[in-house]
């Protein structure tokens, strides 16, 4: 049996991309089974119910599991998925920085593991089983204290369990540009289940610009981003924007009034909605996961995808230090894109 533990959308998508890849045409023969470990924000979570049903409809077992109900729920869910953990014979995640999916990992038989793209997070970490260095977000400025020292040798457990090992293979399964350390081995994901299901989408004469939750991370300036997106709407004619499902609804209101953007909630990841259509003929986005996934998905079609850079005076002071490296990363390693100059304004201080 294969187990998949996931805890967004876009890591449900790469699952069931990852299923595909595996078991062909038929995911049944896959014999997956999905564990969705849901956040608290309504967004991921109408995002996340809507890939469920497309997965149960593809022939996966998907078992919604609330684990942050309450101060009961983390251990509640270890006793329920013991089972479940002990029979399976391929663990596949998500999202290998979660401290809930490294929690899961210590309890882990499988002799076989997986992990499937998370995003641009992908890259850092395979990066860090490289350098050897501890799992940790790129995005997070040091250390929280007491809480990483107490949960450091779940994290030290599962980082050995991301090592190949004699009675161990752990497979990468990514669309992002990695060099993965020896003995792991990279399957590429190039969208081949989505671009089977879905498209080719209708195309509209206009641009489509795709939001980034960099903002509510803490790691670029509000005003800035905000003058930003107005400057690229004027440049490429937008009249659409994607809201990311971590966007906050006060950013996405003085967005809208700031650029007159039609704002666009999207019920399932990006890709599925580009390949759904209708979309624009250029698609305009900030460094992350879609510079990457979006040409693949598109494959075929005539639609542009271009990235603008970010600029340093763009970033806050909470900003980790490695951030202006990682995301000049994110767009440096990007195929089949436009790149386009960051928009900068010396009127706009940063926070």
């Amino acid at each position: 049996m294969n187990l998949a533990f996931v805890e967004s959308p876009v890591q449900l998508l790469n699952v069931l991309e990852w299923a595909y890849t595996e078991g062909g045409d038929d995911l049944v023969r896959s014999d997956m089974t999905v564990v969705v470990l849901p956040p608290v924000d309504p967004m991921s979570r109408g995002q996340l119910r809507r890939m469920a049903e497309l997965a149960r409809d593809e022939g996966a077992t998907v078992r919604w599991q609330e684990a942050r109900g309450g101060a009961g729920a983390p251990l509640k869910t270890l006793r329920s998925l013991t089972g479940l953990l002990r029979r399976a014979d391929r663990i596949v995640i998500g999202d290998p920085f979660s401290r809930y999916v490294q929690l899961l990992l210590t309890m882990v038989r499988a002799r076989r593991l997986t992990v499937v793209d998370d995003g641009t997070a992908t890259m850092e970490f395979v990066a860090q089983l490289a350098r050897g260095e501890r799992l940790v977000r790129w995005h997070r400025r040091g250390s929280s204290g007491a809480r990483d020292l107490v949960l450091a040798p779940v994290t030290a457990t599962a980082r050995r369990r991301f090592t190949p090992s004699r009675t161990r293979t752990v497979e990468v399964f990514t669309a992002m540009p990695v060099e993965a350390p020896a003995g792991i081995t990279v399957t590429p994901n190039t969208f081949a289940w989505t671009r089977a299901r879905f498209g080719p989408p209708l195309l509209t004469r206009g641009a489509d610009l795709v939001g980034t939750s960099l903002v509510e991370t803490g790691v670029i300036d509000q005003e800035q981003y905000l003058e930003a997106v107005s400057a690229l709407a004027r440049a490429h004619g937008a009249t659409r924007y994607f809201a990311h499902r971590r966007e906050s609804a006060d950013k996405l209101h003085a967005l809208e009034a700031a650029t007159g953007l039609e704002i666009v909630r999207p019920d399932l990841p990006l890709e599925l909605i580009a390949r759904r259509g209708p979309i624009g003929r250029t698609v305009l986005s900030f460094p992350s996961t879609v510079v990457h996934t979006l040409p693949l998905a598109l494959v075929g079609t005539e639609v542009k995808v271009a990235v603008c850079d970010i600029a340093p005076e763009w970033l806050r002071d909470t900003a980790s230090p490695r951030a202006q490296g990682f995301l000049s990363g994110v767009t440096e390693t990007a195929r089949d894109v436009q790149r386009l100059a960051p928009w900068r304004a010396t009127a706009v201080t940063k926070a």
